[in-house]
């Protein structure tokens, strides 16, 4: 495989890369970037531990080739809250206590992130499907929603757009 010159973003610092274009974003992420929080699971793109937002929608990056970035913005969990501050969701699951194992958070977050950004009212139903491609095998479903609606509510309480 031969090397392209590929431009994109990640949580907010561009970045400059000559990969071949089929390498996977999450092998970038992981190795290239050395940003850790970016899961690796199945490698198939059917658990969601490797989910990241690429300009604001919910992808695996496992299944993601270089290529498809190209002058897009990637968020990965790093990316989600801000220096020193936690973001609400994140706030959320600690506050919940909606963690047991933690492997399939990283992807659980970016998930929801996505979908609030999206619906910043989600019933239940609606974040279960958000939620849909994301596999925890702790069992921690129901604390893991009620994290996420106490992330909306307080999204919406100090006034998020």
């Amino acid at each position: 495989m031969t090397a392209d010159t590929v431009s994109f973003r990640v949580n907010g610092v561009q970045h400059l890369l000559a990969l071949p274009p089929e390498t996977p974003l999450l092998y970038i992420l992981r190795n290239d970037l050395k940003l850790k929080g970016t899961r690796f699971g199945c490698g198939l793109g059917q658990c969601g531990a490797c989910t990241v937002l690429v300009d604001g929608r919910s992808v695996q990056s496992c299944d993601v080739p270089l290529w498809s970035v190209a002058g897009k913005s990637v968020t990965t969990v790093e990316g989600l809250g801000g220096a020193g501050r936690l973001h609400p969701l994140q706030q959320a699951i600690l506050d919940e206590q909606a963690a047991q194992c933690g492997y399939c958070l990283n992807g659980v977050l970016m998930s929801a992130a996505a979908l609030l950004a999206e619906n910043r009212h989600p019933t239940e139903a609606q974040i279960r499907a958000g939620l849909d491609r994301n596999l925890c095998r702790c069992g921690t479903h129901a604390r893991i929603v009620r994290a996420i609606q106490r992330a909306a509510k307080a999204l919406a309480e100090a006034g998020a757009p």
